[in-house]
């Protein structure tokens, strides 16, 4: 009988809480860092988020642009933010919202900012909402954090972008042939080839060098910017054209494991092409219409 009893009870049907899904709590809190955003009716904004365990998601901000919104001065890009939501059908609701760390000197670079709204720009077209995205977040929130101590922007972001495109499982191939798997020679010429995912070298057939040449300099700044910390990126003195090149070819290589050119990268060329007097400040880029036009319309 005993030995009944107990093959019973082994038997015996699972507690409901383990049958059932337990839903997700209405309620939630999260820090999270604004990618985008856009203007909804007479006074709401939408917002696309990145947060460390939910991913990417849009919320809405409702009244934020009136003048006695309690929201309206801390949910602002380029700050670490802690904010509380109510999920919706379409929108989360943001229902309050404290600003963690706001990275003020970053701001003061027209440059920096337009290169943080470039940034957050990759983030958002790289990920999917609702998924997990820990290494993203902290990857944006440490090229935050080097724009806002003043490092050179052209080399955050060559620097973001390459290991961006690790996160993604597209790292580009800079020691070996992407067609033979030939380990590359110093003294061979090489093609820069992102469609096939990095270098080719001088025997497979391919492009020419005079349309994907890449000078061996600048093959070894992409070996770099793969091997080195930021760091030692920083201390590194490189010719501009070699810069150049490599702003380039990354540019090439993040378009096509997006599959769209980043809009905000109009904005960008325009700051660079056209910086402001040293006197002026450059503080208002982060609330500029051209960089939201830029980076925060969301796709068709």
């Amino acid at each position: 009988m005993r030995r009944g009893a107990a093959s019973g009870a082994a038997a015996s049907p699972e507690p409901e809480c383990y049958r059932r899904g337990v839903p997700a709590p209405r309620r939630y809190v999260t820090d999270a860092i604004v990618l985008s955003r856009f203007d909804l009716g007479e006074a709401d904004r939408v917002l696309t988020l990145i947060t460390p365990e939910h991913g990417k998601l849009k919320a809405i901000a409702k009244g934020i642009r009136r003048p006695a919104s309690r929201l309206g001065g801390s949910l602002e890009p380029f700050a670490e933010l802690n904010v509380a939501l109510a999920r919706g059908r379409t929108f989360d609701v943001v229902t309050e919202v404290r600003v963690g760390h706001a990275w003020l000197r970053l701001r003061d670079s027209l440059e920096s900012a337009a290169t943080a709204w470039y940034l957050a720009e990759l983030a958002d077209r790289s990920l999917e909402e609702r998924h997990a995205a820990e290494p993203l977040y902290a990857l944006l929130h440490r090229a935050y954090e080097l724009l806002d101590a003043g490092m050179a922007p052209g080399r955050v972001a060559r620097w973001y972008e390459m290991h961006l495109a690790d996160e993604l499982g597209q790292r580009p191939e800079a020691d070996r042939c992407v067609e033979c798997d030939r380990m590359l020679e110093a003294s061979e010429s090489f093609r820069w080839v992102p469609p096939l995912g990095g270098v080719l070298c001088s025997r497979c057939p391919g492009p020419g060098a005079d349309r994907a040449g890449l000078s061996l300099e600048a093959l070894k700044l992409l070996k770099a910017y793969q091997r080195l910390d930021i760091e030692a990126i920083a201390a590194l003195r490189l010719p501009d054209e070699v810069e150049r090149e490599v702003e380039a070819a990354m540019r090439d290589f993040m378009r096509i494991a997006l599959e769209r050119d980043p809009r905000s990268l109009a904005f960008l060329d325009e700051v660079r092409a056209h910086p402001p007097h040293p006197g002026l400040a450059a503080r208002p880029v982060a609330g500029d219409p051209a960089a939201d036009r830029a980076a925060a319309v969301p796709p068709a």
